[in-house]
């Protein structure tokens, strides 16, 4: 009689099954024993110098992927990726966070252990509030079956779950149950039929009908369905900061980013004018709404979500994004007329880059990386200047470009640049990040050259929050110089670069370019000053506010 797997073989082969192939963290005693079994499974372990970045690089394997996750122990560990597991939640993105713990044994017979910060349920309370689903697997009877009921809630729901794993427990053979998993969410056929047909109704009297597209697009796997809706009506699309490159961003029918009085004047002048906007998979926050900047009128919007699609102030329950979109694109070319969209230019292209003895300044810098990006890279984005710089930025494919646009939290580019390559080895990371932000993370980039990755990182060098200077300035913003490009010293195989004109940096752009065996480094000298011109409208909005 075959024996039933133990719960470390279950837990990798499920994780396996769902399309992991890499686990990132950091080791700990509580977690060695995992550890020891992803080295016998065909996952991989990929070491980071600290757990928060493993949560980092997890979480943007899971938007490239579908899944990501990462391994930790107890206490230490685990509480050191709470930053980054909300920002995960917050962003929907389905990462598994594994943590090791104390064997079921040691906790009721010897306490006092290391790492404990409490009664030892208080770690699995933390992670309640900022996962869908979580599990302690200190049952085996009961063991597998959690395994599988919080993996299918992280693929449902797309946002992080905690597993909990008590080192006593990782060779213990669990019990297979037979499953009665959760059904999968089905449209009510009348609802759906009914919202398609009031859309199609309002399309076929609209003038100037707009597409928004936005994030739940993006973690829903929906790109493939939105393209064929764009291509069956043609309508114009902007995105959401927040979904942006939720369709490539070279298409003759992308506007542009959407962001109220913050992003660029045409893409909003087309949104707020059109007389219906289709508003596909848009989460409403003050990011996406430009601080409450947007003129949008809900007489004027048809709004689906993930279980539900909202016309004016009629509300269809239980029909979910995908079938709405894709019934919506079969009725379309009975319906709708043809549009053409208007693709603005590039910023900073209105004179030939480099110019001589130019410094360089943050509008000409992305100017130039629009001509230099190829359809084989991707753009992994810190928040900051550089994330509101980077809304002109234009994208080939779909999810190629990565931020923490909604939670905002700093250091996210450099150790998601890692996840996203390990995830797509095909896609070289350009990775965008300021100064303030790389000082929190930037250690990642030691791991990305001991891989052999080409990532080219540029760091906005302005010496400072540039953010938080256009809020409210004071020396608080001010931080401690770096030698950025000179990391290499430290790092290992890495090429680094000192740029403060266009001339240096078109040498080191194409220098890094052609460096296609090592990461690259590009530290960019700019004023204090300057910034582009969304990060000056949200300083002065922010700035009103506190």
């Amino acid at each position: 009689m075959a024996a039933h797997p133990t719960i470390a073989s279950y837990l990798l082969n499920r994780l396996y099954q769902a399309g992991v192939r890499d686990i990132f963290g950091v080791p700990g005693d509580y977690i060695l024993r995992f550890y020891q079994a992803i080295e016998s499974s065909p996952i991989r372990h990929i070491g980071t110098t600290r757990e928060d970045t493993a949560a980092f690089a997890a979480d943007a394997y899971a938007r490239c992927n579908g899944l990501g996750a990462m391994a930790v122990t107890y206490g230490v560990g685990a509480l050191s990726v709470v930053n980054p597991v909300a920002g995960a939640y917050a962003e929907s993105s389905p990462v598994v966070v594994i943590s090791g713990a104390p064997g079921v044994t040691e906790q009721r017979d010897d306490p006092l252990l290391h790492h404990r910060f409490g009664p030892f349920r208080f770690q699995r309370e933390i992670f309640e509030r900022i996962t869908c689903a979580a599990a302690v697997l200190d049952d085996p009877a009961i063991a597998l079956r959690q395994i599988d009921r919080v993996l299918d809630a992280a693929r449902r729901y797309c946002k992080p779950v905690y597993i909990e794993l008590p080192r006593d427990q990782l060779e213990v053979e669990g019990f297979p149950i037979p499953s009665h998993p959760e059904p999968a969410f089905a449209s009510d056929p009348d609802s759906l039929r009914e919202a398609v047909e009031e859309t199609c109704a309002l399309l076929k009297n609209a003038g100037q009908p707009v597409i928004v597209a936005g994030l739940e697009l993006h973690r829903r796997g929906l790109q493939a369905t939105l393209m064929s809706l764009v291509e069956q009506s043609r309508f114009p699309v902007a995105a959401t900061l927040t979904g942006k490159s939720v369709m490539g961003e070279r298409h003759p029918c992308y506007l542009g980013v959407y962001e109220g009085a913050l992003g660029p004047a045409a893409a909003r002048e087309r949104v707020e004018q059109a007389d219906l906007l289709l508003m596909l998979g848009v989460t409403l926050n003050d990011v996406d709404l430009g601080v409450y900047t947007a003129r949008l009128d809900a007489q004027r919007m048809v709004r689906a979500s993930q279980d539900e699609v909202i016309i004016h102030h009629h509300r269809y329950p239980r029909v979910s994004l995908v079938d709405y979109v894709t019934a919506l694109a079969e009725r379309l070319p009975a319906c709708a007329k043809t549009q053409s969209a208007f693709v603005p230019a590039a910023i900073g292209d209105e004179l030939p880059f480099p110019q001589p003895s130019t410094p360089i300044r943050v509008a000409r810098l992305i100017g130039r990386l629009n001509a230099f990006l190829e359809p084989d890279m991707q753009v992994v984005c810190d928040t900051g200047d550089c994330l509101f710089a980077a809304i002109d930025l234009k994208v080939h494919e779909n999810t190629g470009f990565l931020a923490s646009a909604y939670y905002t939290t700093m250091g996210f580019a450099v150790p998601a640049a890692l996840g996203a390559q390990i995830a797509r080895p095909d896609k070289r990371a350009v990775v965008l990040a300021g100064d303030g932000a790389f000082q929190m993370t930037g250690t990642e980039l030691s791991t990305i050259a001991r891989l052999g990755l080409n990532a080219i990182v540029i760091v906005f060098n302005n010496r400072g929050y540039s953010t938080e200077r256009f809020i409210l300035d004071g020396p608080f913003n001010d931080i401690a110089e770096w030698r950025f490009h000179r990391l290499g010293e430290v790092f290992g195989p890495l090429k680094g670069y000192e740029v403060g004109t266009e001339e240096d940096f078109e040498q080191a752009l194409n220098q890094a370019a052609g460096e296609t065996a090592a990461a690259s480094l590009i530290e960019v000298q700019l004023a204090g000053d300057d910034a582009s011109p969304a990060m000056r409208r949200l300083g002065e909005r922010l700035g009103k506010l506190i």
